[in-house]
């Protein structure tokens, strides 16, 4: 049983760290579009998140009522068809700063959340191998 927690808590740490890298290479992406906010036929790129496979995590969900989401939905239930902006400036140029900025500060937040999650997980298995007084 204890060998699970371990397993599960290590897990855990390593799909933090790999937000927290998603995080940081989006971020790169996200301040090249601002960057490039005034050239000529620029168009602004954005990173897809890394996906989550429940069925491969071990996770699983239990529909107790008919009216509850599920994961075997498209987008988990959630309408992903949100109105896409196309404004292009006459130069070809289609980056909008404030999509850019609003993308930017949602990235630092999430970001910011993955670390915390990430700095308790560190102190509480200080705690539990006895190392965290």
């Amino acid at each position: 049983m204890a060998n699970d927690g371990l397993s599960l808590s290590g897990g855990l740490m390593q799909a933090l760290k790999l937000r927290m890298h998603y995080q940081q290479s989006r971020q790169k992406v996200l301040a090249e579009n601002v960057a490039n906010a005034d050239s000529p036929g620029f168009r602004p790129l954005d990173l897809k998140p890394p996906g989550l496979d429940p069925a491969r995590a071990g996770v699983t969900l239990t529909q107790t009522n008919a009216g509850h989401m599920s994961l075997t939905t498209a987008n988990g239930g959630f309408d992903g068809t949100g109105a896409p902006r196309f404004e292009t400036t006459p130069n070809g140029n289609a980056v909008n700063l404030e999509d850019e900025m609003l993308k930017v500060a949602q990235n630092q937040s999430d970001y910011q959340l993955a670390a915390s999650l990430y700095s308790k997980g560190l102190g509480l298995m200080k705690i539990a191998i006895g190392k965290g007084r």
